[in-house]
């Protein structure tokens, strides 16, 4: 299909760079604007890229189950025979630690009726998967600061649920570069280095943005796909008046451990979801273990400013994350020095995306992405291209939203489920785990 439009993306992150790969595709003319130096150098680059089905909903396994065929097909979808610059997907499996909180709870009838292989271990079952790990329960998580964080448990878990086709992937920014290489090749272009300033719009529709407060640039359509500055590139359009669910930064901190001595973990371990600890942790390369998760619900620290927030790792955040991660890891040898990343991730209030159409013409939103999307990105780039190419030909999307089957499942992916005009979403864990 050809058609004149010109699109412009705001953010070249996983997220924006599938959907410019796919729109081009289409056959739209489509050019992906980022404030950093590379493609990925924003939320993606710090991502724990891990790829995982585990979500509270059957609209948000379905979306993830499609997700991870793009992975596992991952060098024929961005058409490359360039394998030593390839993002590697390393299916080690999805272990989710059975907790008092029974999210594997939701899990499980929704695994069954899409067809999602999973096993169900028992405590002895788990350790004789991961021999390193200890089976005590740590419910409810406590902080390192209580008297009690170091007490032997006397309880111990039922289990756990193991999905053997899900894992992470090795390095997401290169992935952002893989979507960046395949778009270029068949025409789309990248403005890097700069930042949308403004967005140039009449009483309906959409224009164009203002880069640098110096260059306009005309376009047809405009794409907000700008992670945690989403809710200004919202505030410059002016699309906010009719959204039941807004977008806000998070600051987040995902701290690397040396594994246990003896201990191969990039071949032993496994993704894992552990509630009853507070924590979820992957093997990394040169046998480490990121680990992240250990805020609770009412410690969030919001950023009112993305380009003002602290970017050191917190002591008592590392303690937490790490202490947690040995009592599940017993032999983990505490490191002296404090190695992690810091980033923002782009949240709506129920952790569910909006990905749609706005109040203003030609202006989409593929936003509130961060921390459990990186794994979607291929599915959503193919929804958000189709959505685009069905509201510029007149489909009413607001009156009878989209519904799309998934190109590898043949699932239906109802994109109502991530509409601006949703209420907020009580099935949701209101968490990462979405």
């Amino acid at each position: 299909m050809n058609t004149n439009k010109k699109v412009l993306i705001i953010g070249a992150g996983i997220i924006g760079c599938a959907i410019t790969f796919e729109l081009q595709k289409k056959g739209y003319t489509v050019t992906c604007i980022d404030k950093h130096q590379k493609v990925g150098w924003g939320s993606t680059s710090n991502s724990t890229a891990i790829i995982r089905t585990c979500y509270s909903t059957v609209e948000g396994v379905s979306l993830a189950y499609e997700g991870t065929f793009y992975w596992k097909n991952w060098q024929k979808y961005v058409q490359t025979n360039n394998t030593s610059n390839l993002a590697q997907y390393v299916e080690c499996g999805m272990t989710q630690i059975m907790a008092p909180d029974n999210h594997w709870k939701k899990v499980l009838p929704i695994y069954d009726q899409l067809g999602i292989e999973y096993q169900l271990f028992d405590s002895k079952e788990l350790i004789s998967k991961f021999p390193f790990m200890s089976a005590s329960s740590y419910w409810p998580p406590s902080l390192p600061s209580e008297d009690n964080f170091w007490e032997e448990s006397t309880q111990i878990l039922p289990g756990a649920m193991y999905a053997p086709n899900e894992g992470y992937v090795t390095d997401p920014q290169l992935a952002a570069e893989n979507l960046q290489e395949a778009s270029e090749k068949i025409g789309a272009k990248f403005i890097l280095g700069q930042s949308v300033t403004d967005i140039i719009k009449d009483q309906k529709q959409v224009l164009g943005i203002t880069l640098d407060n110096t260059q306009n640039i005309l376009a047809d359509i405009v794409i907000n796909a700008s992670g945690p500055y989403s809710f200004i590139i919202n505030d410059m359009a002016g699309v906010k008046s009719d959204m039941r669910v807004s977008t806000k930064p998070l600051r987040e901190e995902v701290h690397c451990v040396p594994a246990p001595p003896g201990i191969d973990i990039q071949k032993l371990g496994s993704s894992t979801s552990d509630n009853d600890n507070g924590i979820y942790f992957r093997p990394e390369s040169g046998n480490m273990i990121l680990v992240g998760g250990g805020k609770s619900p009412d410690d969030k620290e919001w950023i009112e400013d993305p380009n003002s927030f602290n970017r050191n790792i917190t002591e008592s955040l590392w303690k937490t994350q790490v202490y947690r991660l040995a009592k599940r890891i017993p032999e983990l040898q505490i490191p002296n020095e404090k190695i992690g990343v810091v980033d923002l991730y782009d949240v709506t209030e129920d952790w569910i995306p909006i990905y749609d159409r706005s109040e203003l013409d030609g202006f989409y939103m593929a936003i509130g992405t961060s921390g459990n999307q990186f794994k979607n990105a291929g599915a959503v780039g193919y929804l958000m291209a189709n959505l685009v190419d069905k509201c510029e030909h007149g489909y009413n999307h607001d009156e009878n939203p989209l519904a799309i089957k998934g190109k590898f499942t043949n699932l239906e992916l109802n994109l109502g489920f991530y509409s601006r005009l949703r209420n907020i979403n009580k099935k949701s864990s209101m968490s990462v785990l979405g």
